[in-house]
């Protein structure tokens, strides 16, 4: 296993050792898998990745950003198998798009540890530099959730950093930065997973933000907490975390004043939401949004500024099972949901969001028909579409 390394002392290397694979196609790159029926719903996906393709069985757990240039990079996980959760031999993978995406390039290899876990992809746009910094998860490829958190397992999950300052072309080595944000009595670790922030106004202004969660094994709960970066990346710390457990995967924006939000998955058929007013050092009091019903899955949240005015979305399978992918706008900041648009009714589960234009977001999301997970999908969405 790699040593803890000290950000502040580390030079970044190129590449070496990680295919990460430099060819971009003309005219915006290779067009997308093709559109797969959608049986008796009459939905046309498009894949941008696809099971049982690439020499993976399935691919899982999208993120996606928009970067300074105007690419978007879709990322995912790569799993050799396609029913072993966060374990076995899993790859860091992404799609980059030059259109909006009309066309997505090669699939590039972000990070492959051999048999080893890699995954739970968390993309931030840094707006001052340019660069994509990306934070991941790592464990040994025979240890399970349970097993980690029973002091059984091999090793321990871990947590990495690598960074893109090619538009996502390349990326670095990833860093271990297990030890600078992730507590000796915190078990599983998890970061996102979905996109990041940077705090765009404010005492914080420029100020990085990952959404986590861990299990804590003093007393065997779950929590959700924020790790920040105040020097675009270089040293990584923990923020805080929420005054109360039952949390989970989570996502997190910026509403107003440079205030933040965490919108929660948890043990309970509906969604917990929090907020800070200082950078995510401290979060307020979990509570419940009972007009988010959640089948206890992972859920994206985006904020989407125009002008003075700010809309929010939120997209998750909006059901009591992995079904139904929706995204909900709000234009009071999540106080209520007052508008809607259907993205798919039948299998769907992992989702992310991002800001195409000033009249539309764009969705990736994991859904088929017999199954949620038998492509991750991308559709833009109007504005105006929201009824």
């Amino acid at each position: 296993m790699k040593h803890i390394l000290n950000l502040t002392l580390i030079i970044f290397l190129s590449c070496a050792g990680i295919s990460c694979g430099k060819l971009e196609l003309g005219g915006g790159g290779t067009p997308t898998s093709p559109n797969a029926p959608g049986g008796s719903t009459g939905k046309q996906f498009n894949y941008i990745f696809k099971e049982k393709t690439e020499g993976y069985a399935v691919f899982r757990i999208p993120a996606i950003v928009k970067t300074k240039d105007g690419t978007l990079l879709a990322f995912a996980e790569a799993r050799k198998l396609a029913s072993a959760g966060d374990s076995g031999d899993i790859d860091l993978v992404l799609r980059r798009s030059t259109d909006n995406g009309k066309t997505w390039g090669p699939i590039i290899m972000v990070w492959n540890d051999g048999a080893n876990t890699c995954g739970n992809p968390v993309p931030i746009v840094d707006e001052i530099t340019g660069e994509i910094h990306l934070m991941m998860n790592w464990n040994n490829g025979e240890d399970t959730y349970g097993e980690i958190n029973n002091l059984t397992a091999i090793d321990t999950r871990r947590v990495f950093y690598t960074k893109s300052d090619d538009d996502g072309l390349t990326w670095k080595t990833p860093l271990q930065i297990t030890s600078s944000v992730k507590n000796s009595n915190w078990r599983w670790h998890g970061t996102g997973p979905c996109h990041g922030i940077q705090i765009s106004e404010g005492t914080f202004k420029g100020r990085l933000v990952v959404p986590c969660y861990y299990y804590d094994g003093t007393n065997g709960k779950t929590y959700s907490n924020t790790v920040v970066s105040d020097d675009h990346g270089l040293t990584w710390k923990i923020a805080g975390t929420t005054p109360q457990d039952q949390g989970g995967e989570c996502a997190v924006t910026e509403l107003k004043d440079a205030k933040l939000m965490l919108n929660i998955r948890t043990n309970a058929p509906n969604r917990l939401v929090t907020t800070s007013i200082d950078g995510g050092n401290t979060w307020a009091n979990l509570s419940t949004d009972f007009s988010l019903v959640d089948p206890q899955c992972q859920g994206s949240l985006l904020s989407y500024k125009t002008n003075n005015d700010l809309s929010l979305f939120f997209a998750n399978a909006a059901s009591a099972e992995r079904v139904n992918m929706t995204v909900k706008q709000s234009l009071n900041e999540g106080s209520t949901w007052a508008k809607v648009f259907t993205v798919h009714t039948g299998p769907s589960a992992y989702s992310d969001l991002v800001k195409i234009s000033d009249q539309e977001i764009a969705i990736v999301y994991e859904g088929g028909i017999g199954r949620p997970y038998e492509g991750i999908s991308f559709e833009i969405i109007k504005i105006a579409d929201f009824k």
